[in-house]
């Protein structure tokens, strides 16, 4: 019988050896987004415990570094799509790949959200008999559809599952994704969710003088922090204008930013927030709403939470599992922007409720370091490496 693919607590102690992990990531510095974040996270935790890494990723003309916490860094030749120019696509072949995981010889390979490099990826581990998780972080085949390409989702939907059914595991975000990649044949399934920094992100970081400068006549102040790009529906938030004593902060920055900002006139654009600046920004909100309908997780909400921020989200994806109800914030129905708006301004109106949200969100977070979800990654590692040697490679 082959092993739980969802690691119980202390099952990594079964794999005594440090672990070599080759990462094949679609993405990296300096793209900031989720899957960067959550490999460099990993990366770090990796080094830390004396483990030894390779990544694997696309060149980018802005600079990749050669090096992150120590482990040395490979690019291969990439392109950028027009609708999505923070994201470049590999060139590379196969055989590159195959001879890159011979020289360092790994005992895993971690696919960061596989689509075109990770499928390459996918092809040279099972071809060298190497143990690979996939890791499922991105929605693109309904971004499809906001960016206009709705007609290529069921063969992107096709491409992903073949893809991810060469993997030994494939580890999804949130029980919503789960599911939806359960509904469309994946296999091999189990849920890797995804740690924050409470140090770093803390209402202890709240400044005064910021809030006053954005709400200077008190008004309570709700905000969104993100990706300005269509397929995070940060548009909605047209729905939440007029709500007396509100002002809107957005902190991020995109391709919609110039319409979201003559839809949205009376809001503050801050445009994107780095090192201490992002989490004083957060801390400084009242409120944080998150509009978009295909997080797969929602990392950003960690973060809000993690300021001691309630949080506003669509009952659909990576929310239902991050946003308890009547505890750390309110879930609305996904396209019910009436709903929405009823939810903020029970908030806006309730300080003593707000507040009450905004502990309990804390609190709910503060168990999900990224150095415990990491040891959960290296459990399914050695899951992964335990599988690798009784299911026969699936190349396809």
């Amino acid at each position: 019988m082959l092993p739980s693919l969802q690691p119980g607590v202390g099952s990594r102690t079964a794999y005594h050896c440090h672990v070599r992990v080759a990462f094949v990531a679609e993405c990296f510095l300096p793209s900031l987004n989720g899957v960067t974040n959550s490999v460099l996270r990993v990366l770090e935790h990796l080094g830390h415990e004396g483990h030894q890494a390779l990544v694997i990723a696309p060149d980018d003309p802005r600079g990749v570094p050669t090096q992150y916490a120590g482990f040395p860094v490979v690019t291969t030749p990439s392109f950028t799509l027009p609708w999505y120019p923070d994201l470049r696509v590999s060139m590379t072949s196969k055989h590159h790949l195959t001879t890159q995981l011979k020289v360092f010889a790994p005992d895993v390979v971690h696919l960061a959200a596989p689509v075109v490099l990770g499928h390459k990826g996918v092809l040279a581990a099972a071809a060298l008999g190497i143990p690979s998780i996939a890791l499922y972080q991105t929605d693109i085949p309904n971004y499809l559809g906001q960016y206009g390409y709705s007609l290529t989702e069921p063969l992107f939907w096709h491409h992903l599952r073949s893809l991810h059914n060469m993997a030994t595991i494939n580890l999804a975000p949130s029980t919503w994704t789960h599911d939806e990649l359960m509904g469309h044949g994946f296999s091999r399934l189990a849920i890797w969710g995804r740690g924050v920094d409470t140090v770093r992100f803390t209402p202890a970081k709240r400044d005064e003088r910021l809030h006053a400068a954005w709400a200077p006549n008190g008004e309570i102040v709700v905000g969104y922090m993100g990706r300005l790009g269509s397929e995070k529906q940060v548009s909605d938030l047209t729905a939440l204008s007029g709500i007396p004593g509100v002002r809107m902060v957005i902190v991020g920055d995109g391709p919609e930013r110039a319409k979201l900002e003559k839809a949205i006139p009376q809001a503050v654009f801050t445009g994107v927030r780095t090192g201490e600046d992002l989490p004083r920004h957060l801390a400084s909100m009242d409120l944080f709403v998150h509009p978009g309908e295909m997080e797969t997780f929602g990392q950003a909400i960690q973060e809000a939470q993690a300021s001691g921020l309630p949080v506003i989200a669509p009952r659909r994806g990576g929310p239902v599992d991050l946003v308890s109800p009547s505890h750390n914030g309110w879930l609305y129905a996904p396209g019910d922007l009436t709903d929405m708006r009823a939810k903020v301004i029970d908030l806006v109106g309730d300080g003593y409720k707000r507040a009450a949200f905004g502990r309990t969100a804390r609190s709910m977070v503060q168990h999900r370091s990224w150095p415990q979800v990491c040891d959960q990654l290296l459990d399914h590692y050695a899951t992964a490496i335990e599988l690798g040697v009784r299911l026969p490679a699936r190349i396809a």
